[in-house]
């Protein structure tokens, strides 16, 4: 992979972790909720899952999902379904306790973190659209495969601790049920229209 196109790559990722989408609202009201360390449990799940994508991508599945339509239909329409649910249990969860409760079991919050950027849209349109460009069928893969591996590891990491520590610090700062609730609603609402917004891309895209 070339420099500049590396550069360019890097650029896009970076720009898409500091983009507030489904990932970001996970992270981010995990951490209201549980506390920064807390929130890097789903935060290194998101990763792990950014790198079933990136092998997904260079294995060409984007080829296989426009030779099959429907398929790819159907897969978005279970990452909404997904993505919908969590928002809902985001919005209407039980009351947050400022003070910080004790978090749920690690492995939860770890699968959490994997369940919704393997059904995320957003991952799809960056990874199955946009990361295969970036390939050069006529160089090894491996190399290439690697670097945006770790190129996207660091910028998703990136993002998704900027927003947990600022998200962290906002919740210490603000010590109050009612802007707990309203956070919470919004970032729930965001993750809806994030992936939403994400779904139509594809839709533009590829006709359906």
């Amino acid at each position: 992979m070339a420099f500049w196109v590396w550069a360019n790559f890097t650029l896009l990722f970076l720009a898409g972790g500091l983009t507030p989408g489904p990932a970001v609202m996970l992270v981010t009201t995990a951490s209201i909720r549980y506390g920064f360390w807390a929130a890097m449990i789903p935060a290194i799940g998101i990763c792990v899952a950014n790198l079933v994508w990136v092998a997904l991508a260079a294995s060409g599945v984007a080829a296989l999902a426009k030779a099959f339509p429907d398929a790819f239909l159907v897969l978005k329409a279970a990452g909404i379904a997904f993505i919908v649910w969590l928002a809902w249990k985001t919005a209407f969860g039980p009351p947050v306790d400022l003070l910080r409760t004790e978090p749920p079991p690690r492995r939860k919050l770890f699968m959490h973190g994997i369940g919704l950027q393997l059904a995320n849209p957003n991952a799809l349109v960056y990874f199955g659209g946009l990361l295969p460009t970036y390939f050069n069928p006529d160089h090894d893969m491996i190399p290439q495969v690697l670097i945006s591996m770790a190129t996207v590891t660091v910028c998703e990491m990136f993002g998704l601790v900027v927003y947990a520590a600022g998200s962290d610090a906002l919740a210490r700062r603000f010590q109050s049920q009612a802007f707990a609730r309203w956070f919470f609603r919004i970032a729930a609402l965001a993750m809806v229209i994030s992936a939403s917004f994400a779904v139509y891309l594809t839709w533009i895209a590829t006709g359906r």
